[in-house]
């Protein structure tokens, strides 16, 4: 049954894409060939009353995906930090996708909550309101524990949600699959890895157990951070399906005139917001990767308050450290510099001309520099610096496509509170700060710190592991060459060709 489902799940799709008329802005985002137009549109345009009719305020990709649900709000947020898969006009779209549903009833709250805790609500919660918020997995009550009389925030998920998640989620699987048979061009995009990506993002969300330690090791990384601050996860009180947390009272950072009301300074809450996304990314390499104005709040005393930890960005150490050179490099304008970094990290192919890649990063970064500083753009200079090593042939890397596009919502977040806001004068201490730190002598030693310990942890093992590797050298195991196996192997080829042709075909006819 759940290939019937998947079939009819996507002939619903595509009808609703026709009926909003997205569908051809879709195809064209995904450079689609003529076999797979073919394929979308009979998925589509027969059944066209058969699509939701979704808002026809909304342009139309995000009406459409709004009126297919959950699943599809979800998938088209992700798509929106992926510009290197949907092209940037279309991310651009789909960035104003509203993650906000209609609430479910607080009787099915309760109900869960009590499921999940063990306990009636009465017995924990001397309060419990009706939902504050209502977003596409969950939504959130304010409540107040009996305990210790504390004002708490209670985010419960949809009921339901996982099965209808799961049912759809198959359908994008079947989908990706359709697109790598009859588009072999838009392999490059990888649309399978797409939908994984996106499937273990919503499993991190569907279990709020895993929200709570982000937010748990989040707020162990930035304890010290001045003006900045993370609601407490009350443990006790949240499971898998039900997290409880500190309320945290502050106002929005969207609303300029409660901030000013407030008596806050919005100068230094701009320079803070961004100085305080790159310390995450580059000090730590752990980052809210969904930093718009929903998900910050100003408290009384001005600290920054970040809420909503289920997308969370992570980089290595050595991905940190090339970061940092390629925008430090760009800070100093030194563009060999930061061409040099780029073949060291293995990003550009060796074979490619390291001058010619300086001159395309000169093309880049002068123009910009001949702004005006209030008008320089750091998100700008990343987005141009992409599609410059895309056409030197550097592969899509996806935690730098997120932290590009958590770039882009931190630095329109900074000016939205100081438009004449200058990002490298901000940007400049905590780059050159890090550099310092992970790049010179210091960092040298920290290094071989580190190495001793790994080896003095395998010490014992080492001299096993040597004469081992030396005894697989001397004595190479024996190849079976039976001839089941050379069967094996010449009918995966037979099958491999088969498939090969089978694509052929399908794009002569169309």
């Amino acid at each position: 049954m759940r290939g019937v489902h998947n079939i009819w799940r996507l002939i619903r799709t595509g009808a609703t894409l026709e009926r909003a008329g997205a569908m051809n802005v879709v195809l064209d985002a995904f450079e689609a060939t003529p076999a797979l137009r073919f394929v979308a549109r009979a998925l589509g345009l027969p059944f066209k009353f058969l699509g939701y009719r979704g808002d026809p305020s909304m342009p139309p990709a995000t009406r459409a995906l709004t009126a297919l649900g959950p699943a599809y709000i979800k998938f088209g947020q992700i798509l929106s930090t992926r510009p290197d898969v949907v092209g940037d006009e279309l991310a651009v779209q789909l960035r104003v996708l509203q993650d906000k549903l209609p609430p479910f009833s607080i009787e099915e709250a309760k109900k869960a909550v009590e499921r999940e805790l063990g306990k009636p609500v009465d017995e924990i919660f001397s309060e419990f309101s009706e939902p504050v918020a209502a977003a596409s997995i969950a939504q959130v009550h304010h409540a107040r524990l009996i305990d210790d009389g504390s004002d708490v925030a209670v985010k419960v998920l949809r009921p339901g949600i996982e099965k209808a998640f799961r049912k759809d989620i198959d359908a994008f699987y079947l989908a990706a699959r359709m697109v790598e048979l009859f588009s072999p061009g838009a392999r490059r995009l990888r649309p399978l890895d797409v939908i994984e990506h996106f499937d273990g993002v919503v499993r991190g969300e569907l279990d709020l157990r895993l929200e709570s330690a982000a937010a748990s090791e989040f707020a162990a990384n930035t304890v010290k951070d001045e003006g900045f601050q993370l609601p407490a996860i009350k443990w006790n009180h949240s499971s898998r399906r039900v997290m409880t947390l500190e309320w945290a009272e502050g106002v929005s950072m969207g609303d300029n005139d409660a901030i000013d009301a407030a008596g806050h300074d919005r100068v230094v809450l701009s320079n803070r917001v961004l100085q305080l996304f790159l310390n995450h990314a580059l000090r730590d390499g752990y980052f809210h990767a969904d930093m718009h104005q929903g998900n910050l709040k100003v408290a009384p005393n001005g600290n920054i308050i970040a809420l909503d930890f289920g997308i969370m960005g992570y980089i290595d150490e050595y991905t940190r450290r090339v970061y940092a050179e390629i925008l430090y490099g760009f800070i100093r304008r030194d563009y060999k510099r930061v061409a040099r970094v780029h073949f060291e990290a293995g990003y550009v192919p060796a074979d490619k001309d390291m001058d010619e890649f300086a001159r395309a990063l000169r093309a880049v970064g002068e123009p910009i520099f001949g702004m005006n500083a209030t008008h320089i753009s750091m998100a700008r200079l990343l987005a141009y610096l992409f599609e410059v090593t895309e056409r030197f042939g550097m592969e899509t890397r996806t935690e730098l496509i997120l932290l590009q596009r958590t770039m882009v919502v931190v630095e329109g977040v900074a000016r939205s509170l100081n438009p004449n806001m200058n990002i490298w004068e901000v940007a400049s201490p905590i780059v050159t700060n890090y550099i310092t730190k992970s790049i010179g002598p210091a960092a040298l030693i920290g290094d071989l710190a580190d190495t001793a310990m790994v080896l003095a942890r395998f010490g014992p093992r080492l001299p096993a592991l040597v004469e081992g590797a030396l005894m697989a050298q001397t004595n190479p195991p024996q190849v079976d060459r039976r001839p089941r196996k050379r069967w094996f192997f010449l009918t995966g080829i037979v099958s491999a060709v088969g498939g090969a042709g089978l694509v052929v075909i399908v794009d002569a006819l169309f």
